[in-house]
């Protein structure tokens, strides 16, 4: 069967939030979190709602979204479970990849098993399902597509080095899915501090990347990315402002049914960029925004982070 390559998805998967709250484990090291004064129930409740938004406006652009409902039980309370992206990954070919995550709580999150029965119901194929790393991993960590930002057209992966993306497991991730060419990098936050999840200072879209080079002090390292970048992508810089308190390089491309593009951001990343950013943006696709300020506040990720994207081909239909 020819696969075709796309760097964008025209589905995305979603998990619908139980637990959310104010995740302690990962307080450690995501600067992005800020402790609220509401109580657990309210939390819930604005979760749910700015979730529920996001995901009706999604559809009604003809964008495919598959929702995980929350487990009927679980001993475990999973506050980042509405960020699906950072445990699981699909790939053109069938694969579906789950990774190593740092907090216990969050590792609770996986259950694969769920995912490959609605992605087949669905119609998605499914031919591999493959662990990258240990499923009991203690220290090599990496975070799926919040630490991999992926170019599935010239197979390079980009990854900013955390607590959340190990080398030697980034490594293993490269030679595990034959990837060509894999760039590791370091960045350092406004605080000195590295930033944790890659997805939140870049973005690739079908023919542009957005980028906050800013984080990255390195010259060389910088120049690398740059330089790789500019030869398949319009590249727009953001700065470390927009990064950190406008989640602008939290945003992610996808297409709907009919193969239009919609770059589909917080309304506050969308407050963030400049009107000439915007213009840039809307070159590529349409703008589409939600309103996430308790998801973004409480937990440390905004729209980007809440869509795991699904590039298995569906099945033919026989005529």
């Amino acid at each position: 069967m020819e696969i075709k390559i796309n760097r964008t998805a025209d589905t995305v998967l979603m998990v619908r939030p139980r637990d959310f709250g104010y995740n302690i484990e990962t307080g450690i090291d995501n600067e992005f979190q800020i402790k609220s004064a509401l109580g657990p129930v309210e939390l819930k409740k604005n979760a749910n709602a700015e979730f529920q938004t996001m995901v009706d406006g999604l559809r009604k652009k003809g964008i495919t979204v598959l929702i995980l409902e929350p487990p009927i039980s679980n001993d475990i309370t999973t506050p980042d479970a509405i960020f699906p992206n950072n445990w699981f990954s699909t790939e053109h070919d069938g694969t579906i990849l789950t990774y190593p995550m740092m907090a216990k709580n969050r590792q609770a999150e996986r259950r694969l098993l769920e995912i490959e029965k609605l992605l087949n119901k669905n119609g998605y194929i499914i031919r591999n399902c493959i662990n990258v790393g240990r499923l009991d991993e203690p220290e090599k960590f990496l975070e799926g597509t919040g630490s991999l930002i992926i170019d599935h057209v010239d197979e390079v992966v980009y990854a900013a080095r955390s607590e959340r993306c190990h080398p030697e497991q980034f490594d293993n991730f490269i030679r595990l899915r034959f990837y060509l060419k894999g760039i590791l990098f370091d960045t350092k936050s406004s605080a000195g501090n590295p930033i944790y999840h890659t997805n939140v200072m870049m973005s690739l879209g079908e023919k542009y990347a957005v980028i906050c080079l800013e984080c990255i002090r390195d010259k060389k390292q910088r120049n690398l990315v740059l330089e790789t970048l500019n030869k398949s992508f319009d590249v727009m810089e953001i700065t470390m402002d927009q990064m950190e308190n406008h989640f602008c390089g939290n945003i992610l491309e996808v297409r709907n049914q009919k193969n239009k593009s919609f770059i589909v951001m917080s309304e506050n990343a969308k407050k963030g960029f400049t009107k000439d950013q915007k213009k840039f943006l809307e070159r590529y696709g349409e703008i589409l925004s939600f309103d996430l300020p308790t998801i973004e506040t409480i937990g440390g990720g905004s729209a980007r982070c809440m869509m795991a994207e699904i590039f298995s081909a569906k099945e033919k239909k026989p005529d």
